[in-house]
């Protein structure tokens, strides 16, 4: 995911609402978040990024519709510059 969060969000209480999934949801098996630090001025305005890696599809896919993961959604959608317009998701799968 990449975002945008606004000048006021606490960005350290989003990474340990995301980081307190892993306890929550089986099978995931890290997750990594930070804040851009490219020298390239490529970002378009994303202040950080996070990845979520599954074991597998189908543990994405109970993490998909896992209320946990829906409350922190909502939560990083509300601290996003453009609300659900300032965040982009994309999932790919490692070969």
């Amino acid at each position: 995911m990449l975002v945008q969060f606004k000048p006021e969000v606490d960005v350290a209480v989003i990474a340990t609402a995301l980081n307190s999934l892993k306890s929550q949801i089986d099978g995931i098996i890290d997750i990594s978040f930070g804040e851009n630090c490219s020298p390239e001025p490529l970002a378009r305005n994303n202040t950080h990024a996070f990845t979520v890696d599954f074991r597998d599809a189908a543990a994405r896919d109970t993490y998909l519709s896992n209320a946990a993961h829906k409350a922190v959604g909502k939560q990083i959608v509300d601290a996003a510059v453009g609300g659900i317009n300032g965040v982009t998701v994309i999932d790919w799968e490692l070969k």
